[in-house]
């Protein structure tokens, strides 16, 4: 049986081979539910698909809720990784579905690819990342960082503006992957007028996605 201290290298540690696999899958896992949670914005699925979907997310929820039970067993102390940024994400992204609750907040899991950092330190102990150029290294985790988070408030402002317009506009906002492109567009605060909310909500949100999207690039411009 597998005891706590071996647990807790597979689970807080990538320098070992069984912790690197594990944090991948976690990640694919991520990926896929991102995906399989974009796919049921889509309209006129097939029944098998929704079915499909719905037994895959009971799947990822088992596997998150496992997780996430290893990590508060590991943690020393516990309290430190319940109440921590990845703690609280780790639980939002489960907890509705396991007491059905209504709200769905599966786009929070977005976060968790952020832990990409943590397989990224397996590399230090690969020979062939040792022969990148040094200024690719040097560089490396702020672009690494730059697409992650880019990729994340994309995502989630997709999840937005599908949540507040998708019933006034279907055919724009119908789905979570016909609202990229007014998510890329705003947040690069292009704003070409294509695209455009018409419900006060969407329009508030709009508003503070701009907001962040002028944020994001002052800050890249300091």
């Amino acid at each position: 049986m597998m005891n706590k201290l071996h647990l807790k290298s597979i689970v807080e540690e990538t320098n070992s081979p069984a912790g690197f696999v594990f944090d991948s899958f976690i990640q694919v896992m991520v990926v896929l539910s991102l995906l399989a949670f974009s796919i049921e914005t889509l309209p006129n699925l097939s029944a098998e698909v929704e079915v499909f979907l719905h037994w895959f997310e009971l799947c990822t929820v088992l596997v998150f809720t496992l997780e996430y039970l290893s990590r508060v067993c590991v943690a020393t102390p516990r309290r430190s990784y319940v109440l921590s940024f990845f703690g609280m994400i780790d639980l939002l992204a489960v907890l509705p579905y396991l007491i059905g609750l209504s709200l769905d907040l599966r786009s929070m899991r977005a976060f968790r690819l952020l832990r990409l950092f943590r397989i990224l330190k397996f590399a230090r102990y690969s020979s062939a990342t040792r022969r990148f150029h040094i200024a690719l290294n040097i560089a490396r985790e702020e672009l690494i960082l730059f697409f992650c988070v880019t990729l994340i408030l994309i995502f989630l402002a997709s999840v937005g503006i599908h949540h507040f317009e998708s019933e006034a506009q279907p055919h724009t906002f119908g789905s979570v992957f016909h609202c990229l492109w007014w998510a890329v567009s705003t947040l690069t605060t292009v704003g070409y007028g294509d695209v455009y909310p018409i419900t006060v909500g969407g329009k508030i949100f709009t508003f503070f996605i701009l907001i962040v999207g002028l944020g994001f690039i002052s800050v890249l411009e300091a």
